[in-house]
């Protein structure tokens, strides 16, 4: 055999190039066949032997159009260099099904899919089989041809020989590791090999008892039985699919497929190959790797994957289809988490899901858990709008039951949103978020309850959501602003002071008042930034009148301060350093603080408000009278003014005033200069009011009838007129 010279090396191949991915091919290739290999080479030159057919390979698994004739020149070269072994053709099949893709698969000019790699890789395995069984067959015959010629005495070798080679194709046929059958055109079994036995549970008898065309399976894809009859009728050469074939037991088998057209020396059709790659168990691996992707590790219910492929499907119906979605969240879940512990908690959550699938059993409904204590119940139909409101019901009767945990029987409540409405007319997260929202509306109306999405109540919902989260980034651009109101002393009526109040110029809705973002912010923590802005403004604001004013201007600003503040352990340090650094004397500053945040509250609380009062800032109890507190308590609160809440003054706005908000008023502002306290109303919308309020002897007011909140320059500028 004459060895051809090794292939030059390139120039500048580097370290993970083309050409070192294919030497490493031929290197694994060597080693898996060279035992096997009745040569005098050594193991490096064989090496170099096979690396131009491998070349040939990779560039056959390129070449466009593809044609695996390439590989067939190979299969013979493996013959021609004594690669004749049982093993060899099975350990080269092996060989270039699980590498030749792997490190020749980038190599051309072209990326290939991996699904067309594969396919191109399977051909050029039959058509290397091919090349090598006919060589091994030319090979045969070229022996015997010479054993026609040669001297009878030399008979007897010949024939030895040409048995060896007859048992060595049969070894291969026999012992390759993947199932192989012959078949004729009418689809008689004609060969199979002891792994295709195997495959369908060890008879022989039960495989060639089939024909080709009767191993018909119900999952079988429409495109097998297409490719069978093209193949069969030579007008394609080869296909291959996933395709499901049962047992002799009744189970199944799932296998890749591959199966190919034998033709004759003249081109004409004779018979089919079959490969089969058992899939069985990587099959039901994938499946039980999809059931873990799609349910609930804990519950065993659908999980939010799943339940959102199932809405998504249903919301996608063009056929006039219904649907309705019940949002539940378990109403005090966290506390039962926190007093038993989290595998109490999971228990529960189980008996739960037990108890809410027993709810959804028709048709068309599921249940599903999207984590934590939040389940989903989908119905779908025509008549989705009762059905879904008998599933609510059914849930919550379903939760009525106490459920015992360890000896404890815990009572469960949920609170569910429910949407319904016709498919097709808005996507699976809107309706989720809608469902989200109204059970949040359930829950506020004291739970255990289903409510009914409310497109309005929806968008209010939405809006506070996004005031929410785009509060932090208004503070740092600047979109707060504040307006002043003026204070005016009833004696002279002369302006005493201005109440500081906040507003956000949103870049969507306008001008915000505090009553649509101050209970966001204070839910948030944001208050406590925002209130320090606003308490730096109003100062350096007040300082500025009090440079510019010396003739009476505002000696007093009022900065509204609120529960939070009141509970940040450094608003002492920072109302005193804000008043530092502005010069403002404390005497001109007034925190107001609603009698709600102060009703109960105990000396830690007021110890702040103490430390600020004794450093000379004033203190206003706000909204006085709507809390109810014990008036006993103004003793021991260090406030300096009262600002008497406008519905005790409403009554005031006709001629002649109410006498029993006369005499409430009258009283109040008698206790409180008792007190020794300056008594402000607010709301005062008419000059009738203004006037009675004086003659009662309240000290300060602001309202409409002065001026409406407005910018810091307009302060003097009082109206006098009626605001109604």
């Amino acid at each position: 055999m004459t060895i051809p010279a090794p292939a030059p090396q390139p120039a500048a191949e580097q370290p993970d190039g083309a050409e070192d991915r294919l030497r490493r091919f031929a290197r694994i290739w060597s080693r898996a066949i060279f035992p096997s290999t009745a040569t005098s080479l050594s193991r490096p030159e064989f090496e170099l032997h096979l690396l131009p057919l491998a070349r040939q390979l990779s560039d056959a698994l390129h070449v466009r159009p593809f044609d695996p004739a390439p590989a067939q020149l190979v299969g013979a070269a493996l013959v021609a260099a004594h690669c004749t072994d049982p093993d060899a053709l099975s350990r080269t099949l092996g060989v270039v099904d699980s590498y030749l893709v792997l490190y020749c698969g980038g190599n051309g000019p072209l990326e290939l899919s991996t699904e067309e790699s594969r396919a191109r890789c399977a051909r050029l395995q039959h058509s290397l089989a091919g090349g090598f069984t006919q060589a091994l067959r030319e090979r045969t015959l070229a022996e015997q041809e010479a054993i026609a010629r040669s001297a009878l005495t030399a008979r007897s070798d010949a024939e030895q020989a040409l048995h060896i080679t007859e048992t060595r194709f049969r070894a291969v046929f026999k012992d390759a590791a993947i199932g192989i059958g012959i078949a004729d055109l009418d689809g008689n079994v004609l060969e199979i090999n002891d792994t295709l036995t195997r495959m369908f549970g060890g008879l022989e008898h039960h495989v060639r008892s089939h024909k080709v065309n009767e191993w018909v399976h119900p999952e079988d894809s429409p495109a097998v039985w297409k490719y069978y009859g093209e193949l069969v009728r030579g007008e394609r050469d080869h296909y291959r699919v996933e395709k499901p074939y049962y047992r002799n037991d009744g189970t199944v088998l799932w296998t890749n497929l591959t199966v190919s057209l034998l033709r004759d020396p003249e081109g004409r059709p004779q018979y089919q190959l079959a490969l089969m790659e058992d899939t069985t168990e990587r099959r039901l691996l994938n499946l039980r790797l999809r059931y873990e992707a799609t349910h609930d590790a804990l519950t065993g219910l659908p999980n939010r994957t799943l339940f959102f492929e199932r809405l998504e499907k249903a919301l996608a119906s063009r056929d006039g289809g219904r649907f309705g979605l019940c949002y539940l969240d378990l109403d005090g879940f966290k506390a039962i988490n926190d007093s038993l512990g989290h595998a109490a908690g999971d228990r529960l959550l189980v008996e739960v899901a037990d108890r809410l699938e027993s709810c959804a059993t028709a048709r068309g409904e599921m249940v599903a858990r999207l984590g934590g204590d939040e389940f989903v119940a989908l119905t779908t139909g025509p008549d989705t709008e009762r059905e879904v409101d008998d599933l609510a019901c059914r849930i919550l009767g379903a939760l009525s039951s106490p459920i015992r945990l360890d000896g404890r029987e815990l009572t469960v409540r949920g609170s569910i949103g429910i949407v319904e409405g016709p498919a097709g007319e808005r996507s699976a997260a809107e309706v989720l978020r809608s469902a989200d929202i109204t059970m949040y509306r359930a829950k506020s109306a004291g739970g255990n309850r289903f409510e009914f999405a409310d497109a309005e109540a929806d968008a209010l919902a939405i809006t506070r959501h996004g005031l929410t989260t785009a509060l932090p980034a208004a503070l740092e651009r600047g979109e707060f602003f504040i307006e002043y109101q003026p204070l005016v002393h009833l004696g002279d009526g002369s302006v005493h002071g201005a109440e500081a109040l906040v507003r956000w110029c949103h870049p969507q809705h306008g001008v915000l008042g505090p009553d649509r973002f101050i209970a966001l912010a204070e839910h948030t923590g944001l208050i406590v930034p925002l209130g320090r802005w606003v308490l730096e403004e109003s100062v350096r604001q007040a300082n500025f009148w009090q440079e510019r004013h010396s003739d009476g201007g505002p000696l007093r600003i009022n900065v509204n301060l609120s529960p939070a503040q009141l509970h940040h352990p450094r608003l002492v340090a920072e109302t005193v350093d804000v008043l530092e650094r502005s010069g403002l004397e404390p005497a001109a500053l007034c925190l107001e603080v609603t009698e709600s945040a102060l009703i109960g509250a105990d000396d830690d609380l007021l110890k702040p408000l103490r430390q600020l009062a004794e450093m000379g800032v004033n203190i206003a109890l706000d909204d006085f009278g709507t809390g109810y507190s014990n008036l006993a308590n103004l003793r021991r609160l260090p406030v300096s003014v009262l600002k008497l809440d406008r519905s005790f003054t409403q009554g005031m706005q006709q001629h002649p005033a109410d006498p029993v908000d006369l005499k409430i008023v009258e009283g109040i502002v008698s206790l409180a200069h008792s007190l020794e306290l300056a008594v402000t109303v607010e709301g005062v919308e008419t000059g009738a009011q203004a006037e009675q309020l004086r003659a009662l002897g309240c000290d300060t007011a602001q309202g409409w009838y002065y001026a409406r909140p407005g910018a810091p320059d307009r302060i003097h500028s009082l109206l006098l007129a009626d605001a109604v």
